[in-house]
């Protein structure tokens, strides 16, 4: 492996408030905790920054965060609720203010401010790939670079089409593995019988159709990073075998006799909420761990409107057509984009740029879903999409088939969550992640 590339330390501090929490009542009477960054997690597994003892609160339970001058609080989709006041909570969010008393298990718990912290602010627009100058995206290019060198596995959180792989590619480039393979698993776009085989190889004759041996993810990317994208489509028998090669440092191809021992850093991806799903027992705690030592999240691009016209300028550079974006937009187009809501995210505003481009039309953002609403209504929806990337054709297809049928399920049900989770035989953990991610929770 190269040697760790030293990185100029330009940082600015931007202050922010915190988020500052007194246990009130329950095992844990006493205890204070102040977040130190933008937000602050509560649970009794050891990954939380406050954790609690109480038996009856979720290993991950609840995630506190400024918003203003008041408090947002998210329950992790946990087992017995979270309860403020009268109202109940599991699996969503509310802001209350300072001062507020919230009841989770036996424990109380009193949620105040904690006055201001500096959050460190990357001095540049641009890092890798990414680009912005919102307070954010500058945040997250600081714990990058802080974290390039630290040779740590890394989850990277955000929505589709927010630029989860840059944020790996970056930690890869500007790490001490820079020079090793950089390779990706896209654990959503293989059939669950391939993930073995295309992480951990085969060997001639492992199963039908192996008519050769093959080297697996883990072997190509021994000596750099090994990237999982979409890692919570992983199915529950590969979690176990991940997280032994992980621990062991070694793993076996399918139909192998042998071990292969690998040196990798795992950076994984992914638009599910873990801690719900590890509350609900789809992932292991114990993978989670090993894959999660920190956690990077990338705001969608509809909370970062100052990055919009960053952006398109980096994608015209891009396309080799360097120059501002009032040159290839109006006034009136460039405040329709940074008003638009951007379901694809960075995704949708780099189309947007390229068929601008192309056509010299005004910018049309979100023209993949309307596509494919009017396709749907008339033909086969496939044909709207058949001109896109794989990837991107079958996200859009996904997401319009899931909020079709997550509507119909609600107005079927009488928008009662219990009986769709139990009509459409889902666990109502993951319906109810559904019906977030859709905006229809």
């Amino acid at each position: 492996m190269a040697e760790v590339r030293t990185l100029p330390t330009r940082f600015t501090g931007l202050p922010v408030r915190a988020v500052k929490v007194v246990v009130k009542r329950g095992p844990d009477a006493g205890r204070t905790m102040v977040a130190r960054g933008a937000s602050l997690t509560v649970g009794t597994a050891p990954g939380n920054h406050l954790v609690l003892a109480d038996p009856k609160v979720s290993r991950y339970h609840l995630e506190l965060a400024p918003v203003g001058d008041r408090i947002r609080v998210a329950d992790k989709d946990s087992t017995n609720g979270t309860q403020i006041g009268p109202v109940s909570v599991r699996g969503g969010a509310v802001t209350v203010p300072p001062g507020t008393l919230v009841a989770i298990g036996d424990s109380t718990l009193r949620l105040d401010d904690g006055g201001l912290v500096m959050l460190e602010l990357h001095d540049d627009e641009s890092i890798g790939g990414l680009v912005g100058r919102s307070p954010g995206m500058r945040q997250l290019m600081a714990q990058i670079t802080r974290l390039a060198g630290a040779d740590i596995s890394v989850v990277v959180l955000g929505e589709s089409g927010t630029g989860k792989e840059l944020v790996a590619r970056a930690l890869h480039d500007l790490g001490p593995r820079a020079d090793g393979p950089f390779v990706t698993v896209d654990c959503g776009a293989l059939a669950p019988t391939l993930v073995a085989s295309e992480l951990f190889g085969h060997e001639r004759g492992a199963f039908t159709g192996a008519d050769r041996a093959h080297a697996g993810a883990f072997e190509r990317a021994h000596g750099g990073t090994l990237f999982l994208d979409e890692l919570g489509e992983l199915p529950e028998p590969i979690q176990v075998a991940l997280l032994g090669a992980i621990e062991r440092g070694r793993f076996r191809r399918v139909g192998g006799t042998h071990d292969i021992d690998v040196d990798v850093r795992i950076v994984s991806a992914t638009n599910r909420d873990l801690r719900a799903r590890v509350n609900a027992g789809t992932f292991r705690l114990d993978l989670y761990h090993r894959l999660a030592v920190v956690l990077l999240e990338i705001p969608p691009l509809r909370e970062r409107s100052s990055d919009v016209i960053p952006l398109v300028e980096h994608f015209l550079a891009e396309c080799g057509r360097p120059m501002s974006a009032r040159q290839l937009f109006g006034p009136e187009d460039l405040v329709q984009l940074e008003r638009h809501a951007w379901p694809g995210n960075v995704r949708e505003l780099r189309n947007v740029v390229l068929r601008a481009l192309a056509t010299g039309e005004p910018p049309r953002p979100d023209s993949v879903q309307q596509a494919l609403a009017a396709a749907t209504a008339q033909s086969d929806p496939v044909d709207a999409l058949v001109d896109r990337p794989y990837r991107d054709a079958r996200r859009a297809l996904l997401d319009h088939f899931e909020l079709r049928y997550l509507q119909a399920l609600l107005e079927r049900t009488g928008g009662n969550v219990r009986a769709a989770a139990r009509a459409a035989e889902m666990d109502r953990s993951y319906l109810t992640e559904l019906l977030r991610r859709h905006g229809l929770a």
